[in-house]
C-alpha cells in the first residue's frame, strides 16, 4: 500500500471510483477535478462499475483512495466497503457516497473513513477526500 507521502513523490494519486452508474462516476470525477489541492499530485482515476473488479484492484494494493457509491446495484458501496475493510489488512482509505445525510450511521458501520451524501456536492466531496488523505498522511 502506498502512502500519501509516496504519492507526493510520484506522478499521480490513484483513486478508484465505483458505481454502476456512469453518471455518478462522472460527477465524482468532475467534483474533485484533476488536482483538488496544490499540495497533492494530480489524480489518476480508475472507473469501475462492478464489485469484483473493485476487489481485484484493492487486493493488488495499487490505490491511494477508493470512492464507493452506496447506492450502486447489485452490490452497494457500503457493504463492499465493510467487506474490504474486513478482508484487506492494509486497506486504502475509503469514502462512501450515501443516499441521504441520515445514512451516516451506515457509513460508520462500513468502516469507511468518510461519507458524503447524494447529490454530490463538489465542496463536501473535496473536503472529505482531503481530510481522509491528510489523516492517512499523518498516520
Amino acid at each position: 500500500m502506498r502512502t500519501v507521502a509516496d504519492a507526493n513523490r510520484s506522478t499521480a494519486l490513484r483513486v478508484l471510483v465505483y458505481s454502476n452508474d456512469a453518471d455518478t462516476r462522472s460527477q465524482v470525477m468532475l467534483a474533485l477535478g484533476r488536482r483538488p489541492h496544490p499540495d497533492l499530485p494530480p489524480i489518476e482515476y480508475l472507473e469501475v462499475a462492478t464489485a469484483p473488479i473493485v476487489i481485484e484492484h484493492m487486493d493488488a494494493a495499487e490505490l491511494d483512495l477508493a470512492i464507493l457509491d452506496g447506492e450502486s446495484a447489485p452490490t452497494g458501496g457500503l457493504g463492499l466497503a465493510k467487506q474490504l475493510k474486513d478482508e484487506i489488512a492494509d486497506c486504502p482509505p475509503i469514502v462512501v457516497l450515501t443516499g441521504r445525510p441520515d445514512d451516516v450511521w451506515l457509513a460508520n458501520w462500513s468502516r469507511a473513513e468518510a461519507a458524503v451524501s447524494h447529490p454530490i456536492d463538489p465542496i463536501r466531496l473535496t473536503d472529505a477526500v482531503l481530510g481522509v488523505l491528510r489523516s492517512r498522511s499523518a498516520a
